[in-house]
């Protein structure tokens, strides 16, 4: 495995207190989650066991930060991927400042007994938090919770909301902090989002770059469900690196978890700054892939595709350089974006893929200075003219750059009207070429200019009068009264009759001279 440069933030921010939630499955950890943070970050669902990983996200507890994480549940029967869920969430009490202990109004389980001995070493930093109060009746329920011996017992209901400012009194108790008015600025990171159909290797390589088992990797398709969050700094920029769970196609989409979990992992593509669209080299492409790139590429995010697991290719003469230039092929809307082979279970050449995550972030945020940028269409458009329509030659007249990150660039042209996609494509390719946008989608909007219509209030120019007359004795009464532009290529004829028009009415100003 090759050295990274890379200092280990985790999935955790340790500069910051951790708060951590625990509890049995299906008793509300994932409801109170979304409603402490105020948005739906963890998946919920009435199926117990359905966060897996432990979900870090920073929140601001009375406008003090601190990371929340949202822990799987614990069983005491447990069978297959049981066992790394609840070792996860225990592993989370020695390292917690605050621990947030779930229970439910209604029953105590087997599971709670199981925590609530774990939890005695902890007993310290623990709130109790007794779920499900959403009814008055139930109020009373909460004084039995006294009997276990924590100091700091609160009624919540997670599902509406009651009781949260009580739980949060509670944790600034704990961690001796006070209510502040100043709101923090949130840290600058990089943002990669992991996305690539199940199994290609996305928690191995989220793994590699944190440092730690943030993601549970496992053979079973499907494992990683919520969308994993892990920060780290590497050649001194920090990054945050999100791991989906694996998109399918809609008919192998079976449990309704797994539908969530797949729109979660969609919905990724907006937060990141780039996606690493990974692939399995030995499995090869799918229609799948091509969906999923052209959902990246609709909203102007950096693209990287990453062909996993080279480690176990044959060897075979140029059979990376064959694998590459089939996924050229099949991505034609992705002549730009890079290819990276690497090996995320060996580690081999990731410093390679975090080098061109940097390039390709730095491209995104370039901005062209308008001049420049005209000054360069005077010279393209001198080497390649727009091609000629029915009412004459198309027309760029000027540009500018409208956003980075996603990279937008709008033209003004005299006829929007069926312009030529093909010159918007020689367009983004000069665009590309002469400014250092080799690697990145680039966008390009048309705008049609509109002319003041007081320009024209005083009628048409002695110029133009006299072109119109020109045209007006080249053509015979016969045709004219035939109206030759609304015939089968009439228009053609009239632009070259105007051409005509034009020229002999310069070489008649020539001659005045």
């Amino acid at each position: 495995m090759e050295k990274l440069d890379i200092r280990n933030k985790a999935d955790i921010d340790t500069e910051l207190p951790l708060i951590s939630i625990v509890g049995r499955p299906n008793v509300g950890k994932s409801t109170l989650f979304n409603r402490l943070i105020g948005k739906r970050r963890a998946i919920t669902d009435p199926t117990p066991g359905v966060t897996r990983d432990p979900i870090p996200e920073r929140w601001l507890l009375g406008n003090n930060p601190v990371t929340l994480v949202d822990s799987g549940g614990v069983k005491l029967d447990k069978e297959g991927i049981d066992y790394a869920v609840s070792d996860k969430s225990l592993s989370l009490l020695p390292i917690s400042d605050a621990i947030i202990f779930l229970m439910d109004c209604m029953e105590v389980t087997r599971e709670d007994q199981l925590l609530i001995d774990q939890l005695r070493p902890y007993s310290d930093k623990v709130v109790l938090a007794v779920n499900k109060v959403d009814d008055p009746k139930r109020d009373d329920l909460v004084w039995n919770y006294f009997s276990y011996g924590y100091q700091r017992v609160v009624g919540i209901s997670a599902a509406h909301g009651l009781g949260i400012e009580e739980l949060e009194d509670a944790l600034l108790g704990v961690l001796d902090l006070e209510r502040t008015e100043e709101i923090p600025e949130e840290p600058e990171s990089i943002r990669i989002a992991i996305l690539g159909k199940p199994n290609t290797g996305k928690s191995t390589l989220t793994n590699l770059f944190t440092g730690r088992d943030i993601s549970i990797v496992s053979p079973i398709a499907g494992t990683t469900r919520d969308v994993m969050r892990g920060t780290f700094i590497y050649k001194g920029t920090e990054y945050t690196v999100l791991d989906t769970a694996g998109i399918r196609r809609k008919s192998k989409v079976e449990e309704d978890v797994e539908y969530y979990s797949v729109n979660r992992a969609i919905k990724t593509i907006d937060e990141a700054d780039i996606v690493l669209l990974m692939m399995d080299v030995t499995e090869g492409l799918s229609e799948q892939d091509k969906k999923i790139a052209n959902l990246i590429v609709r909203r102007g995010k950096g693209i990287i595709l990453v062909l996993n697991k080279t480690d176990l290719l044959k060897g075979i003469p140029n059979e990376m350089e064959a694998i590459k230039d089939r996924v050229r092929f099949l991505f034609p809307i992705l002549s730009f974006a890079p290819i990276v082979p690497i090996s995320a279970l060996n580690g081999t050449d990731i410093g390679k893929l975090l080098d061109m995550v940097w390039n390709v972030w730095k491209q995104l945020q370039k901005r062209v200075d308008t001049s420049a940028l005209n000054s360069a269409l005077a010279s393209w458009t001198a080497d390649n003219e727009p091609p000629r329509g029915a009412q004459g030659h198309y027309k760029v007249l000027y540009g500018t750059q409208v956003s980075a990150a996603p990279v937008r660039f709008l033209f003004f042209v005299n006829r929007i009207h069926g312009f030529p996609e093909t010159y918007v494509s020689y367009l983004k390719n000069m665009i590309r070429r002469d400014f250092g946008f080799g690697s990145v989608p680039v966008d390009i909007s048309l705008r049609e200019r509109r002319r003041n219509p007081s320009l024209n209030e005083k009628g048409p120019t002695k110029t133009e009068k006299e072109i119109q007359k020109v045209m007006k004795s080249s053509v015979s009464p016969k045709k004219a009264s035939g109206g030759t532009a609304r015939k089968p290529g009439g228009k053609a004829r009239m632009g070259k009759a105007r051409e005509r028009a034009e020229k002999i009415v310069r070489n008649q100003k020539q001659k005045r001279r």
